[in-house]
């Protein structure tokens, strides 16, 4: 080998300057995430019943159909960031976790995109079937 110690081959190299942006990102949707819940519990328990008709009216409103959009968007993102994480740190195949990686990119945007088409639709229409 002749290559010394681990940490003399890596001496002067630097960090790879991702990792801060990740957990910055990752803890920036955590707040979101906590802020958008407690509008959503907040705004549910001011309802007078929770039958299909009161509910899909609630979420037609533009008031309500923006901040869940947003909770949607914030929650996927949250949950692509710390399943990254927990693939890229215990899986150690490469090629599984290439694959493990794919996979949740897919679920999380399929995930997202359904949950915004669906409160899109029952905010232009105003009927969820």
């Amino acid at each position: 080998m002749g290559q010394g110690t681990g940490i003399g081959r890596v001496r002067g190299l630097g960090s790879a300057k991702h990792g801060s942006h990740h957990w910055i990102v990752q803890r920036l949707t955590a707040l979101g995430n906590l802020t958008l819940t407690l509008w959503l519990l907040f705004s549910i328990l001011t309802l007078t019943n929770y039958e299909h008709e009161t509910l899909a009216a609630w979420l037609s409103q533009i008031s309500v159909a923006v901040p869940m959009i947003l909770m949607l968007i914030s929650i996927f993102w949250h949950l692509k960031l710390g399943m990254q994480v927990m693939i890229e740190d215990y899986v150690p195949d490469t090629a599984l976790r290439l694959i493990a990686l794919t996979l949740l990119n897919f679920y999380a945007f399929a995930g997202a995109i359904f949950g915004i088409f669906v409160v899109a639709k029952l905010a232009f229409t105003g009927v969820a079937s």
